[in-house]
């Protein structure tokens, strides 16, 4: 099982971060490992030596069937289910990387980083935000999407053979931020016009 992530595909994001609201020339592609992986309704323990700790709002798509050099007008096939999760970033080790141009792995990848909600049935247009400790903080919708989904699954799959259960985060929208031990994190997704909680995060 691969979790793929997709950096900067969201403008907003990319001005809050770099200040300017551009799209990258080809998707921004990075892997965490499968330890990464922390399971629906468990708790996040905020590692205490990696800095500060940003939660990222993400869509996760869930890969149903084996491919390779996926056509992306075929790509729909490939996905059956999605969800909304949380990629942690050790943000004060990300930024020391990309100041000496190194790679993000262990800012991304350190354990528990990669966190997953409940399942449901993807549609054409997905809304999703985040709450922590009540308040709003993100939100953001499949169509804001600088590469959309079927976009991703075609490029990814010109570098890896996509399996059965590779998760791929799509990418966070604007309004990152710190956690602190106590944080109550909750995501939601609105899909056919749905609105559901699939997401519960308690920070230790």
């Amino acid at each position: 099982m691969k979790i793929i992530g997709i950096g900067k595909n969201y403008a907003l994001h990319n001005q809050e971060m770099e200040g300017e609201a551009y799209k990258p020339k080809a998707p921004v592609v990075f892997l965490k490992p499968d330890s990464a992986l922390q399971k629906p309704g468990k708790p996040f323990f905020v590692p205490d030596d990696l800095g500060r700790i940003d939660y990222e709002t993400e869509l996760v798509i869930r890969i149903s069937r084996l491919g390779k050099n996926i056509a992306e007008r075929f790509a729909y096939r490939y996905y059956d289910a999605v969800t909304v999760g949380l990629d942690f970033t050790a943000r004060d080790l990300q930024q020391q990387a990309k100041e000496a141009g190194l790679p993000w792995t262990i800012s991304k990848g350190f354990d528990g980083s990669a966190v997953i909600g409940e399942w449901v049935e993807p549609s054409s247009r997905m809304l999703f935000h985040l709450e922590k400790n009540g308040v709003k903080v993100q939100e953001g919708c499949s169509d804001d999407m600088l590469y959309r989904i079927d976009e991703l699954i075609s490029y990814v799959s010109h570098f890896f053979t996509m399996k059965t259960g590779d998760l791929i985060f799509t990418g966070t929208p604007a309004g990152v931020g710190p956690v602190s031990i106590g944080d109550h994190l909750t995501g939601w997704i609105d899909t056919n016009g749905v609105s559901r909680q699939v997401l519960d995060v308690r920070c230790k």
